[in-house]
């Protein structure tokens, strides 16, 4: 059985295998939840969409379907909602993964749509993320995410002292995060950030600022480290 699961797995990872240490119950417990999360994945076919190969938790919840586009081998974990009120929508790559919890939303105002949220191939972000889409947000293919990151690519016009905050309304600038980064848990990316390729972020950072390619950065406001030079 092991093998059998471990070949079905590697159609979506091809670089996966089961350690020798798994034991059995854990392994059969872990084949009937696939089997009820691709059973779940199905019911898109409700809305016209193909599954595509998806994997859904329990409680996933979808807003505005016409417009979230994903490829294969999706996988929401229990609780996600996606909510693709916007101009453009949610774009998901293939082999993306989002933990249990997260809230993928472009918008949620009816009198001023934000633009769209994309994912790029084989990004996996960890539980309780909250990824919004005002200014647009990109994460690159390969990206891999810890738990309860959060991206706002927006911001609340202040300047007028006359007129409370929530009237003034908001600028958008977006947010670009490269492919093959590192973000540790906890990050907050605010709006206007591009963050390069092959850029690392420790855990717990506020990124107010953009950081070329192969920055590692940390701290609060977030600043740059040191330049990953490979193995020279």
């Amino acid at each position: 059985m092991k093998k059998v699961l471990e070949y079905i797995i590697q159609f979506r990872n091809p670089h996966f295998h089961f350690d020798a240490a798994l034991n059995n119950t854990a392994l059969y417990q872990f084949a009937w939840i696939q089997f009820w999360s691709m059973v779940r994945g199905m019911r898109v076919l409700l809305q016209l969409k193909k599954p595509k190969g998806a994997i859904f938790g329990r409680g996933v919840k979808f807003f505005n379907m016409p417009k979230i586009h994903f490829g294969k081998f999706l996988k929401l974990e229990s609780h996600v909602y996606i909510s693709a009120l916007g101009k453009e929508g949610v774009f998901l790559g293939n082999n993306v993964s989002i933990g249990a919890f997260s809230r993928v939303i472009v918008s949620t105002s009816l009198n001023n749509l934000g633009t769209y949220i994309k994912l790029g191939n084989n990004v996996g972000i960890g539980e309780f993320a909250y990824l919004g889409g005002g200014g647009g947000l990109e994460i690159g293919n390969d990206c891999i995410v810890g738990q309860y990151l959060s991206c706002h690519p927006e911001n609340h016009d202040h300047q007028n002292l006359d007129m409370p905050m929530r009237l003034q309304g908001v600028d958008r600038k977006g947010i670009k995060i490269g492919a093959d980064c590192w973000i540790g848990s906890k990050v907050t990316v605010l709006d206007g950030v591009e963050i390069g390729s092959g850029s690392i972020i420790a855990a717990g950072a506020v990124v107010n600022k953009s950081f070329p390619p192969n920055s590692i950065i940390g701290g609060v406001p977030a600043k740059l480290l040191k330049i990953r030079h490979g193995n020279q």
